[in-house]
């Protein structure tokens, strides 16, 4: 019924509507309204309210001219449809005798005006259309002005993020329910005091500063802080603080919209750590792999040297202490291959239950007997494909750390259990994709892990224990292991109270043992045939040379692959068996026993490597 913009008599065109069957009084209205001078009024005729509401739902119109006589139903009837759903066009009564109770019942009914027609002349019609338009014109104004202040207050109401409104000297005035639902204080409680009750001692008291010079000079601050609820805990707040200003352009106010990122500086801490130990488990894994080369050429001459000397030999107990300090380097070095995910495996399809049980007698020894061992099997729990000495080493660390944290006795506990992974626990650790897992978890009640340490613990040599207590490197294996399995680990801790750390593994489907093409040498040959050992570390590979010549064998040493085809066919007797590193430049290990394979079929091969993830049997 209404124009999309308001009426406005200085338009080019206005459409009026006049309501009534009397010739006369149209003809005449017509006449007042050409000689008024505003030709730009243009003016259609209906003859009954009905009629009109027809018209008014078929064509829009500025103002509408009725036909009235006191106490007419139909005319009233009319200005009811044309008000019920808003204000619609104004109506303007036009009646040949006019009282003030008429006007008055007019008026009250939501007429704009109600004019006599025998006073009518050009400057009346007109003033009271101005009029007419003008207070419509204002009223449309209003509503819609009070609909956007409805809307945006529906909207800060409604809002998910923190809105809080201040005076100039920061003094709270409203609070939205998103800052009550978060903060814990009502906005009772808010009200009349300072955002300083959110204050969490852990922001610099130049970023205050920066926060108060920036708004006070009229611009927008934003920031990330840290905040504390009424009930003590922390959250971060992405902040924006927006000055208010009055109509002079003086700062009134000041709106602070925070929103809280408190799961997001969560979950990207979680991806950052697992990138952090990631790199940390590449290099540690790199660095194990090239010392232990380092170690076998050491330990293999001292080997060496050791069946040189005889039993009464000065220098025999030297070089046993060299053998020693060998193998302790090595233990080192294989704790880091297991954190940085690159120890050798024999998988196999395992139930955890028959593990841990086989474990268990030699565990109270290991925690001693003021601590309290319990196993606490889940009921048809699945299988997962692991190595079993590796899920051992897991129980065993954890159960060391555990003691350790329980210096005074306490209880260990051990637990498995089905897990599904869905949606919603993966909205809480990003990194860890949905599926079926089995659930290792052990327990002690031991002094906890405070929260600064818990992002650390699983870095090689990180540890809080007192100097010579320990290596730092039992929960970086624990987790290397976890990795290297497919699964993940989480830790629980609060000071006083104990640690739970939670290790979920893949469940394993049945796999029908598949046949392979390539085995792993059992036994030792006897020292009478030919080797051909390709090794791309030349110390390593002159160390296992002599080791090899020393127990009898012939050999034939290769750098890599290409050497190592060159050799052999130019060799014309009989290579009993090819030992080779499995990694190696120009070309695999893999690749190299394939190849020579198809021209000496009857060669065994052995493969020697760090890197478990390169295993031939993988």
């Amino acid at each position: 019924m209404n124009r999309a913009q308001d009426p406005d008599l200085s338009a080019a065109q206005m459409q009026l509507l006049w309501v009534g069957n009397n010739e006369k009084e149209f003809a005449y209205l017509r006449d007042v309204l050409t000689r008024s001078g505003e030709g730009r009024l243009g003016l259609d005729r209906v003859r009954s309210p009905e009629e009109a509401l027809q018209r008014l739902n078929q064509t829009t119109y500025d103002l509408l001219l009725c036909d009235y006589k006191p106490g007419d139903g139909m005319a009233l009837r009319l200005l009811h449809e044309i008000r019920k759903d808003g204000p619609g066009a104004p109506v303007i009564f036009l009646s040949d005798h006019v009282d003030q109770i008429a006007v008055d019942a007019a008026i009250k009914a939501g007429a704009s005006d109600c004019l006599q027609t025998s006073n009518l002349n050009e400057s009346s019609i007109a003033r009271a259309i101005r009029y007419a338009i003008d207070v419509y014109c204002k009223e449309r104004q209003r509503q819609k002005a009070e609909d956007t202040v409805r809307k945006l207050w529906r909207a800060v109401e409604q809002s998910a993020d923190l809105v809080i409104i201040t005076d100039r000297g920061g003094v709270i005035e409203y609070v939205n329910p998103a800052f009550e639902a978060l903060t814990g204080y009502s906005r009772e409680e808010s009200v009349g005091r300072t955002p300083r009750i959110l204050k969490s001692d852990q922001q610099t008291a130049n970023l205050y500063q920066e926060l108060w010079e920036t708004i006070l000079a009229g611009n927008v601050f934003r920031g990330v802080l840290v905040n504390r609820k009424k009930n003590g805990q922390i959250f971060y707040a992405e902040k924006t603080i927006t000055p208010l200003r009055d109509t002079d352009g003086a700062i009134t106010h000041f709106i602070s919209n925070d929103r809280d990122i408190t799961e997001r500086r969560r979950l990207e801490s979680q991806l950052q750590q697992a990138q952090k130990m990631d790199a940390i488990g590449r290099l540690a894994g790199g660095v194990a792999h090239d010392f232990n080369n380092l170690l076998m050429v050491i330990s293999a001459y001292a080997e060496l040297m050791l069946d040189s000397l005889g039993s009464e030999h000065p220098l025999r107990r030297n070089v046993q202490e060299i053998m020693t300090a060998s193998r302790r380097a090595a233990d080192l070095t294989r704790q880091l291959l297991a954190f940085g995910r690159k120890q050798m495996q024999s998988l196999q399809l395992l139930d955890l239950h028959r593990v841990i049980r086989e474990i268990n007698e030699m565990l109270p020894r290991l925690i001693g007997e003021d601590i309290q061992l319990i196993f606490a099997p889940g009921k048809n729990v699945g299988k997962v494909k692991a190595d079993p000495v590796q899920i051992e080493q897991i129980v065993m660390n954890l159960a060391a750390n555990a003691r350790d944290a329980m210096p005074n006795g306490g209880k260990l506990t051990i637990e498995t259990a089905d897990a599904h992974l869905d949606e919603s626990y993966i909205q809480r650790h990003s990194i860890v994709p949905p599926g079926e897992y089995v659930l290792l978890a052990v327990t002690d009640t031991g002094e906890g892990i405070a929260p600064e340490h818990v992002a650390h613990i699983f870095e090689p040599f990180y540890t809080t224990k007192a100097e010579g207590k320990g290596t730092g490197l039992g929960l970086a294996t624990v987790y290397g292991i976890v990795k290297q399995n497919g699964g993940f680990i989480w830790v629980y801790s609060e000071p006083g109270l104990g640690t739970t750390f939670k290790i979920y593994l893949p469940c394993a489907q049945y796999e029908p043992e598949q046949k392979r093409p390539l085995k792993l040498v059992e036994e030792m040959l006897p020292g009478t045939e030919t080797l051909l050992l390709v090794e791309d570390e030349s110390a390593v590979r002159q160390s296992e040379r002599e080791f090899l010549t020393l127990n009898g064998y012939s050999v034939l040493d290769a750098r890599d692959g290409r050497d190592a085809i060159s050799i052999a066919r130019e060799y014309d007797g009989t290579i009993d068996m090819m030992i080779t590193d499995v990694i190696m430049p120009h070309m695999s290990g893999a690749k190299l026993a394939e190849q020579l394979l198809l021209e000496r079929p009857g060669m065994k091969v052995l493969f020697v490597s760090g890197y478990a993830e390169t295993t031939v049997l993988r």
